[in-house]
């Protein structure tokens, strides 16, 4: 098939060209960054270099593939340190491009990226762009085929633990204690995107993706072993708190606040309501293969 693919060589986007590629399709990644067109010439993919802002470059590259793959990134939509930047609007910009370039390429069938937290509006803090693309992607003709898949929580977003650990001696959050909740590899969405192409395509369906179910506790527990730190906490802190924490180190506010709310959807396991009525059989990594990682990461920022 001939499959075309945005979000670069990402988390995702590498190991998802690499099996693709391997599996015998002919390729497309898009990538805002010409420095990565040797990288993904070199996995046996063709690079398309532009913006995903460009709803006419989108077209020109959607045009003749028999799938497309849409994700978008807040590092797509700004700096997390520019204070400037309304990050919801500019990745509602990027879901109206997408929307433009599926209807004039003639696109029948699209995967897309979504994430945990997409099926409601409320409560969601900064994941509501995930809602917002959804709902523009929705909007196109019936005879266009969608496949939302929905990750939960990524565990490399537990880098962001490095410098609290480093600083502080403990992982610091608004939320904490002993209830579990989903997390997921990049790889194993990987894997459920290469499934998911090689299956039918009918109407509008969601996945979720989840690798393992662990508790803030826990979560300290494993890394603190993995990093040579046995008694690591996590420690919860006011909301307030945490928000002048961000602001103070120059987050942008409408992240700062959004990741507030989005934390505490994840403390009060409003976040999960969807996942649990649709909830997934669990992918290959589990969260003590991700200690390994990072502890790479942590004693190289150590040294």
């Amino acid at each position: 098939m001939n499959i075309v693919l945005t979000g670069s060589l990402g988390n995702i986007g590498k190991p998802l060209t690499t099996e693709l590629v391997k599996k015998g399709h002919s390729v497309t990644v898009i990538s805002s960054n010409a420095e990565r067109k040797e990288a993904i010439e070199i996995l046996g993919a063709k690079a398309a270099i532009g913006s995903m802002f460009d709803a006419g470059f989108l077209t020109t590259v959607f045009t003749g593939a028999d799938i497309v793959y849409l994700m978008e990134t807040m590092e797509a939509a700004g700096n997390l340190f520019d204070k400037s930047v309304d990050f919801i609007t500019n990745i509602n910009k990027i879901g109206n491009s997408y929307k433009k370039a599926v209807e004039r390429s003639g696109i029948k069938k699209v995967i897309h990226l979504s994430s945990i937290g997409a099926h409601t509006n409320k409560g969601i803090g900064i994941l509501i762009f995930h809602y917002n693309v959804e709902s523009i992607l929705r909007q196109l003709p019936d005879n266009v085929a969608i496949k939302f898949i929905r990750p939960v929580g990524f565990y490399i977003n537990m880098f962001s633990f490095v410098q609290s650990i480093k600083y502080n001696g403990a992982i610091i959050s608004n939320y904490g204690g002993d209830k579990k909740e989903p997390w997921v590899s990049p790889l194993d969405v990987a894997d459920v995107i290469v499934e998911e192409m090689d299956q039918p395509f009918a109407g509008r369906t969601v996945r979720y993706v989840a690798s393992d179910e662990v508790s803030p506790n826990e979560i300290a527990k494993v890394l603190g072993n993995e990093i040579g730190k046995p008694d690591l906490e996590w420690k919860v802190i006011p909301d307030e708190q945490l928000l002048n924490n961000w602001l103070g180190i120059g987050f942008n506010k409408q992240v700062a606040e959004g990741f507030i709310e989005l934390q505490r959807s994840q403390g009060d396991g409003s976040l999960y309501e969807d996942y649990y009525q649709h909830q997934p059989t669990f992918g290959k990594i589990k969260l003590a293969d991700f200690a390994k990682e990072f502890a790479l990461v942590y004693n190289s920022e150590n040294k």
